[in-house]
Parts: C-alpha cells; sequence; structure tokens
C-alpha cells in the first residue's frame, strides 16, 4: 500500500494490538481482514489508541497557517465595523454598557444584538487598551479555535485525514477568512456551533446526559452572540441524538428535554435580567420599536428575516419584488451560488453536497446506531437546512452571514473524500488474487478500523459493521487475506466503482465552478482560471485509471487534484487578507461583476471595501438626482418626513444620487450629500456612491475633534448624531461618549424629542451633529449653525431653531 492511500485511511492497529484468533465463533467485533478498509467507525470495546506519527504536525501546520492568515496586517482594518468597535470601547469603560451592550459608555442605547461576542473583545480592550488589535486579535483566535475543533470533531468518527482536510476547508473559505479577521459577531457563533457538533458526538457516543445537555448550553450561549441564528442547528442535533443515541428511545426524550432546559436557562438569564430591569434604569434597546429584547428576539432579528416584515428596518422583502431585501439580493434555490454570495462560500458547496448524497448511499440500510450515517446526517443537516433558509429568507440577508455554513462544508469534503477513497481501495483489495498458504485469519480488531482515540467507555458496546459478511459460526476460516465469496466481490466491485466515479466527478464539478466563478473576476489572476480547470479535469480522469497508474504517482495525482480544489478558495481567502475591511457589510475576495440584488450585470459600486449596489446607487432611493424613499426625505425616529410637531425635524430640500437626502439643498462630490462632499472612512465608491453614515463611520477632522473634545467633562455626551455609524466615528475618535439618536438605522425611537430636549437643558449634550441618515460618502461635517434669519441656539439650550441647526 502506498504512503498516500495510508494517510486517506484509517491506520491500522500496531502488532501488539492485535488479538489472538479466537477458538469459538467469532463476536461482532472481529471481522474478516477483505472488509476493514471499508469499516465504519462503529466497533467496539478497545482501548485507546495514537495518531500516526504524520498527524500532529500535519495539524500543527494547519493551525499555524490559520492563524498567520488569519492574523497577517489584522490592524490595516482599523475599527472594522466601527459600529461594534465603539460598543466594545464602551464595554471597556463601563460594566454597566459591558453587560447589556450599549453603543455609548453613558448607555443611552445597546447594539441591535445579544452582547456575548463584545464580551470577548471589550475584556481584551481592557487588557490592552483600545486599538484595532486588542478589538480583532480574539476574533482571530477564535477561528483558530473552530479549526482545530471541527479537526477534533471529524477526527473521532472518521480519521485524522478527514479531520485535516475538513480543517483546510474552513480554513481557506474566503467568508471565513473575511469574518475570523472582522468583529462582527459571526466568529463566535460559528465556535460555539462547532463545540454544539463536538458535543453532540460525544453525546450520541454513549448516550451521554452530561454531553447532551452541554450542546444546549453551549446553543444557548450563541443565542446570545448572534440570536435566533443560533437555533437553525437545533433541530438537526435534537434529530441526530434522538436517531442515533445507544439507548432506549424514552431515555433519549428525557435527555432531550434536559437539553432543551439547558439551551433556556444559558440563553434566558440575560433576557429575563433585561426584560426584568425598569426601562428607566438600562439603555434603549436597539433595533426594537418599542424598547424590548423580546420584540427584537422576535420581530427584527426573529421572524423578521424570515418574512421581511421587520420594523424599524431600512427596507424588507416584500418591498423588492420577489427579491431579498435591499441588502439580500434574490431569494431562491440558487442564491447561495449567484453573483453575490457565491464566491464567499460556494466553492465547495457542490463537493459537499454530492459526496453527502454518495456517503448516505454507501452507509445503506445501516443500523440505528450507525456512527458513519449519523456524522453525514449531523453535518448535512446543518448545511441544509442553514442553507435552505439562507436561500429562502426575505428580510435583510448579508453574504457574509454564511460564514455559518462553512463547517458543515469542510466536514462533508472531508469525511466524504476519505469515506470514498476507502471504499475504492477495498475494491482493490477484494480484486487481488489470493495468494500464500492457507492459515487462519487474523481477525480485526475494533482499534483496527476505529479511526480516533476514542476511550472503550465511550463507544458503548461492540456493534457489527453494517454490510461486512458474517462469519458463520464453525467455518473453517480461509487464507490469509482472502476476498470473500462471489457475492461479496460483486458488491465490493460496485462500491469501488461507484466510489471511483464519484470522487472523479466531484473533483471534475469543483474544477468547473471554480472556472466559473474565477470568470466573474475576470481581471483576478487570469491564469488561474484556465489552470484550475485543466488540472482538475486532468486529474479527475486519472482518478478513473488509478489502478492503472504507478503507485509513486498516485499521491502526485491526488496532490495535483487537492490544489485544484483549493486554488480558488485560498487565492480569494489570500486577497481577503492583503485587503482592509471596513462598514458594516464587508465581502471576501476581488471585485465581482455583477450587481447587488434585482438588476444585477451590470457594475457594482462598492462601499466601505465590501458592500455593494448596482451601479453605485443605493437600493430603495430613486436613481441620479431622485429624492429619497417614496420622494421624501427621511425624518428623524418617531417623526415624519417634514419633522411634524412632537418629533425630530427631517432635513429639508436637499436630495442626492442615492436617494439620500442633503442638508440645506447641498450635493456633494461622488454622489455623496451634504455639505462638503467628503468621503466616509470607509472610502469612495468605484461607480458612484455608497451610504455613509447610516454603514459606516465618519473620520472627523481635527478641528471637529478639538471642538467635540473642549470641555468634554462637562457634558454626559460630547454630542448627538443621527445613526449608531454616525455616533461611533465621532465617539472612536474623541474617547468620549456620542449618543447615537434612532440606533443603527436611524429608526429606532430613542431619544424622543422630549427627552432629547431634556438632556440638553440639563447639559448633558454638547452639540448635535447633522449629516445622518442616507448620505452617500459625505465628510463628517463641522456641526451646523442656523441658516440666517434662525434663532441661533446655544450647545445648552433646547433646540429650537431651523430643521438643521445644531
Amino acid at each position: 500500500m502506498d504512503r498516500t492511500e495510508s494517510l486517506l485511511t484509517t491506520p491500522a492497529s500496531p502488532p501488539d494490538a492485535a488479538t489472538a484468533p479466537p477458538s469459538g465463533p467469532p463476536d461482532a467485533a472481529t471481522v474478516p481482514p477483505a472488509r476493514s478498509a471499508t469499516l465504519h467507525p462503529d466497533a467496539g470495546d478497545t482501548p485507546p489508541r495514537r495518531d500516526p506519527r504524520w498527524v500532529r504536525p500535519a495539524l500543527a501546520v494547519l493551525l499555524l497557517g490559520t492563524a498567520l492568515l488569519y492574523l497577517w496586517g489584522l490592524g490595516e482594518s482599523g475599527w472594522a465595523n466601527s459600529f461594534y468597535s465603539a460598543a466594545v470601547q464602551a464595554g471597556a469603560e463601563s460594566w454597566k454598557a459591558f453587560f447589556y451592550g450599549s453603543s455609548d459608555a453613558a448607555n443611552s442605547i445597546t447594539v441591535d444584538k445579544t452582547p456575548a461576542s463584545l464580551w470577548l473583545m471589550a475584556l481584551s480592550v481592557r487588557i490592552f487598551g483600545l486599538n484595532s488589535w486588542a478589538i480583532l486579535v480574539p476574533q482571530a483566535l477564535l477561528g483558530v479555535a473552530s479549526v482545530g475543533v471541527l479537526f477534533a470533531t471529524v477526527r473521532r468518527w472518521y480519521g485524522p485525514a478527514a479531520g485535516l482536510i475538513a480543517g483546510t476547508v474552513l480554513a481557506l473559505t474566503p467568508v471565513a477568512t473575511l469574518m475570523f479577521r472582522f468583529n462582527n459577531p459571526d466568529a463566535l457563533l460559528v465556535l460555539l456551533l462547532v463545540l454544539g457538533a463536538y458535543a453532540t458526538v460525544r453525546a450520541v457516543e454513549t448516550a451521554s446526559t452530561r454531553w447532551i445537555v452541554l450542546v444546549g448550553v453551549l446553543v444557548g450561549f450563541g443565542f446570545l452572540t448572534k440570536m435566533l441564528q443560533a437555533f437553525l442547528v437545533v433541530p438537526v442535533f435534537a434529530g441526530v441524538y434522538l436517531l442515533a443515541a445507544p439507548t432506549g428511545f424514552w431515555r433519549r426524550i428525557r435527555q432531550l428535554l434536559l437539553a432543551g432546559v439547558g439551551l433556556v436557562v444559558a440563553a434566558g438569564w440575560w433576557v429575563a435580567t433585561v426584560e426584568l430591569v425598569p426601562a428607566s434604569a438600562r439603555p434603549y434597546i436597539g433595533g426594537s420599536q418599542g424598547n424590548s429584547i423580546l420584540e427584537l428576539t422576535l420581530g427584527y432579528n426573529g421572524l423578521g428575516r424570515i418574512t421581511g416584515d421587520e420594523e424599524g428596518s431600512v427596507g424588507g422583502g416584500a418591498r423588492m419584488g420577489g427579491g431579498g431585501g435591499p441588502f439580500s439580493g434574490q431569494t431562491g434555490w440558487l442564491r447561495m451560488f449567484d453573483t453575490e454570495v457565491g464566491g464567499q462560500i460556494s466553492w465547495l458547496l457542490p463537493a459537499a453536497l454530492i459526496l453527502l448524497v454518495a456517503g448516505l448511499v454507501l452507509a445503506g440500510r445501516a443500523a440505528r446506531t450507525d456512527r458513519r450515517r449519523a456524522g453525514l446526517l449531523l453535518w448535512g443537516g446543518w448545511l441544509l437546512v442553514t442553507g435552505l433558509i439562507f436561500s429562502f429568507m426575505s428580510g435583510i440577508f448579508h453574504a457574509y452571514y454564511t460564514v455559518a455554513l462553512a463547517p458543515a462544508v469542510g466536514a462533508l469534503v472531508g469525511i466524504g473524500t476519505v469515506l470514498l477513497w476507502r471504499e475504492r481501495r477495498a475494491a482493490a483489495r477484494s480484486a487481488t488474487p489470493v495468494t500464500g498458504t492457507a492459515t487462519p485469519a487474523a481477525p480485526v480488531t475494533a482499534s483496527a478500523v476505529h479511526p480516533g482515540p476514542t476511550p472503550a467507555a465511550d463507544l458503548g458496546p461492540a456493534q457489527p459493521v453494517a454490510g461486512a459478511a458474517q462469519p458463520v459460526a464453525g467455518a473453517v476460516p480461509t487464507a490469509a487475506g482472502a476476498a470473500p465469496g462471489a457475492g461479496g466481490r460483486r458488491s465490493a466491485r460496485w462500491r469501488g466503482v461507484f466510489a471511483t466515479v464519484v470522487l472523479a466527478g466531484t473533483l471534475a464539478v469543483t474544477a468547473w465552478w471554480s472556472w466559473t466563478l474565477l470568470g466573474r473576476s475576470p481581471d483576478f489572476h487570469p491564469w488561474l482560471r484556465p489552470a484550475v480547470l485543466v488540472v482538475g479535469l486532468a486529474v479527475a480522469v486519472l482518478i478513473l485509471a488509478a489502478r492503472l497508474l504507478p503507485r509513486r504517482l498516485v499521491p502526485v495525482a491526488l496532490a495535483l487534484g487537492a490544489s485544484a480544489a483549493l486554488a480558488g478558495p485560498a487565492a480569494y481567502a489570500a486577497q481577503t487578507t492583503g485587503t482592509p475591511h471596513t462598514g458594516s457589510i464587508p465581502s471576501a475576495g476581488p471585485a465581482v461583476q455583477g450587481g447587488f440584488g434585482p438588476g444585477r450585470g451590470g457594475p457594482v459600486g462598492r462601499m466601505g471595501n465590501g458592500m455593494e449596489f448596482p451601479g453605485g446607487g443605493f437600493p430603495g432611493g430613486n436613481r441620479p438626482g431622485g429624492a429619497g424613499q417614496n420622494g421624501q426625505p427621511p425624518g428623524f425616529p418617531g417623526g415624519t418626513a417634514d419633522g411634524g410637531p412632537g418629533q425630530f425635524p427631517g432635513f429639508p430640500g436637499g436630495t442626492g444620487q442615492n436617494g439620500g437626502p442633503g442638508q440645506d439643498g447641498g450635493t456633494g462630490r461622488n454622489g455623496g450629500t451634504g455639505q462638503d462632499g467628503g468621503r466616509t472612512g470607509g472610502g469612495q465608491g468605484r461607480t458612484g456612491g455608497g451610504m455613509g453614515g447610516l454603514l459606516d463611520s465618519r473620520e472627523p477632522s481635527a478641528a471637529l475633534k478639538a471642538l467635540l473634545t473642549a470641555d468634554a467633562d462637562d457634558y454626559t455626551w460630547v454630542a448627538a448624531a443621527v445613526g449608531s455609524n454616525n455616533a461611533s466615528g465621532y465617539q472612536l475618535a474623541t474617547g468620549r461618549p456620542v449618543m447615537a439618536v434612532g440606533g443603527f438605522n436611524g429608526s429606532d425611537p430613542s431619544p424622543t424629542l422630549a427627552r432629547f430636549q431634556e438632556y440638553v437643558a440639563a447639559g448633558k449634550i454638547h452639540y448635535f451633529v447633522g449629516g445622518g441618515g442616507f448620505r452617500a460618502n459625505g465628510a463628517a461635517p463641522p456641526p451646523r449653525r442656523s441658516p440666517p434669519g434662525s434663532p441661533r441656539p446655544s450647545p445648552r439650550r433646547p433646540w429650537t431653531g431651523s430643521p438643521s441647526t445644531t
């Protein structure tokens, strides 16, 4: 057997681990060696054994390479998503802001998510000070940990080769490289879900109550990270345990109920605390319209994402003519493969789906507790349930959400590749002529077939291998290494042919799909596209003819095939590492042809190194020179466009290219609106404006920064600005609390105009900085003065002048 085959199959146990041939009928843990290569990891009672020597160095290379990929040039992204960076800064200064996830240390309003992901970053900032490395390094380390836990999970049932393949695929997935270098909640969510999968595997092995309750606790903390998205895997984890755990049905039901209790406690303690604390004693719950965390959970961040009915959002799917929301693209079966999402996650998605189906076919009618099938259902269910919800959700959807699919894609590719290679090898063995003298066949013990160092206590009683030929009591053993009978040979031959064809076909499809995705960015390493296609197809042909190749060429062919499959995502991941990313909607890889959402196909505008709109316009707004949504400039939270009584007034008159408002009729360059028409912190769009203010922070000038910090100790908030991203730029620049009027979208009714006036009258707010809302690439304006003829307010006086008064 050549070295490559030894890497992709379960290493045999050392000679001293073999047991003596049984004198009587063999037990269920002893099987003919001709079937040993296809044994699934569900066999019996053996002591733990060590991995081959190559495993630890290979794992070390994987983890160190992942760390290098995720940490290289990390500080170039600055504050990354300043919305969350401002909340991290606030949590590092105030324990109350830390607990609630407040946007500012004075606790005016929270971010629109549960705060667990902020806690890790805020603790880092408390230790190392406020800087981009202190914020982003914890995210990168979460990525390295996710790769390591995925390896450990897959390895337990399928061997170290499958685990290494799975970890490599996860590490090189472009959207994973992006999100583990960014400060959104997705990084922690992925780690918690992979840990949940590991705990599920351990629970299934022994029907362990402790492990299945831990699954619930981990998913509960996932809720504290990104709310209901964490629950997408709950039916999968529960269903796999209910199917495969080796214990009675009603005991499994009781255990799952206990796991549900663990989930509710882990997720509910924070929710209950927030709901029970009087609203006057805590910050406003950002993203809600009624200052309720339950409303936020079930509405804007819950079912509203599915249905598109998101109160307080800038738009939903129902208003886009059959597509998703304004940040969503088209819904449908192919959403994960379209121009906006495809390059983020789908490089190996077709391969994962093909290998899932092939693995289930080979598992056949296995026993209920068959672990090979259970693992396929675990990762396949994760991929299908989450992927289908992402594909058809009508509310706000961003391409970076798909990082939640990356562990499942990696696991299925690793598992499927190794299982099919074992089947191919088994078929080759069954076809080998029998030679040698007749001697008793050495039994294959569980230690020779179990792919991981799982203790016997965790495995339960030994079980027969599904599909293996069972020895007949009293039968005389055949020659050593003899193949099974004619029926067994035909079955093995069919399975081997099936595995070989599927492996070759999977590689060919992967090469073709990489060629397609690379074609969407034709200026990005043009040589790579034909190279991937030619090498991938050539190796697919060699796999079909692998039995005719010299053994020394087999590892070379497999290495070339792996390179062809991973070259595309690896190139995108490397490009992502070398590119700073800022703003609220980051995107991995180079710019692609096509648009965002309906009407794609033309050039796109990009905002903040990631946000893209067709022609550079803002979806939902009109084209150049048009007004805002529905022809009206937006009003402040709780108000109407015309700034009626008792509400924050709207901006008068001015409109800009992207449907965004100007101030006093002014327009700026590059499609920007408002005074000075400068740039935002995320950079200028390529073919027009994006949305500044709403989706990216502003960079105040030195003069404005000095103005805001003057006498800052005399005020609770040195300024107020519409929208959390507007406020975050000023807050991070000054290090002082800035009130985010209206929360993330500028649409939350916090504070009311009356409350705002009370704050100003009490001397708690120094300045109001205008220019928020739907504003494209506008420079941070200085605090506005009243137009001629309007009263000129003092910073401490209530706002009584023109709607644009500062």
